[in-house]
């Protein structure tokens, strides 16, 4: 995040770095000045203007609310407050409009969610959408630096700490986050719910299988499209290519496709694979990939502080 708040050239007169208790004191470096670490509860009586938090959702929970009542809006990264229907859930290219001065939590979607939303958001205004199926082959970073050390000391063949039930290196795992009632991971539910509140349409039928394979880049996602009116495949094309933050890289005849070894480092979000879905009526195939994160997590985030600046809300 604070790499990104540089790239986007973000207004920023003073960051307040917090922690846990356990990291009180100690110094972070940004634009080659020194912070000090500081406990929530100080970053709370500092006021700031924006919070952006990754802390977890127990700790967004207890302290966003704390933070939202000095006046500061908040960026959350957790899973806390994404369904809660008094919270907006933000990617700012497609519902960024919607933010007023009384938002003062704002919960940044699940990084599949995001890349997919980028995507289906311009066609579905377009060509009304009815069904979604996604299927997603995400990164290990997904789950965090135990998860690389792990693939990491595989290939090296030395025995350690395993986040996942089974190897990952040479594997892939239908497994993403914890299996539910009925059947799907939340990973899988998180796709399903958040894309059709971020969409406003609960009539949008979707269906996911999120599979986690040995890639540190970003997340894939395979998506098959049923459309409620007729379409042109070049129409798809064009307006994708002119959505802002999407990237069609689509020209299969020169081996030309997106891959997470393209998206890595990269905030926008690449699709290409764009082809008909002969079995269906109005069906389209197509592949997404992006570094989940950058637009994924850190970047969209950063995108909100970045349009809370620019409709006012906040360094006036």
């Amino acid at each position: 995040m604070l790499k990104v708040l540089i790239e986007l050239n973000v207004k920023i007169s003073e960051i307040i770095p917090i922690a846990s208790e356990r990291s009180v004191g100690k110094s972070i470096v940004f634009k080659g000045k020194e912070y000090k670490i500081v406990s929530l509860q100080q970053g709370v009586d500092a006021k700031p203007d924006v919070a952006i938090f990754s802390a977890g959702g127990e700790v967004s929970k207890q302290w966003a609310p704390e933070f939202a009542k000095v006046g500061c809006f908040v960026v959350d990264n957790s899973s806390a407050w994404r369904m809660d229907p008094d919270k907006k859930l933000i990617v700012p290219e497609i519902n960024g409009d919607s933010l007023t001065a009384n938002d003062k939590i704002i919960a940044n979607p699940n990084c599949s969610t995001i890349q997919l939303v980028m995507i289906l958001a311009p066609l579905h205004q377009r060509l009304n959408i009815k069904r979604v199926v996604v299927s997603t082959y995400q990164a290990i970073t997904g789950t965090g630096q135990k998860a690389v050390t792990q693939l990491e000391n595989e290939r090296k063949g030395i025995e350690g700490p395993m986040v996942y039930p089974h190897p990952i290196d040479m594997n892939c795992l239908p497994h993403c986050d914890v299996f539910t009632e009925n059947g799907y991971t939340k990973e899988e539910m998180k796709l399903v719910n958040e894309t059709q509140k971020i969409l406003n349409d609960k009539n949008i039928r979707l269906t996911a299988t999120a599979v986690r394979v040995p890639v540190v880049g970003g997340h894939s996602e395979s998506v098959n499209i049923e459309f409620g009116l007729h379409f042109k495949t070049q129409v798809v094309k064009e307006v994708l290519q002119n959505t802002p933050g999407v990237v069609v890289l689509d020209n299969p005849e020169a081996n030309e496709y997106p891959m997470p070894i393209h998206a890595k480092d990269k905030n926008e979000v690449f699709v290409g694979r764009i082809r008909r879905d002969h079995s269906l009526e109005n069906g389209l195939n197509l592949w997404i990939v992006a570094d989940n994160l950058r637009k994924g997590a850190a970047t969209n985030a950063v995108q909100i502080v970045d349009l809370l600046y620019k409709k006012g809300l906040i360094g006036k």
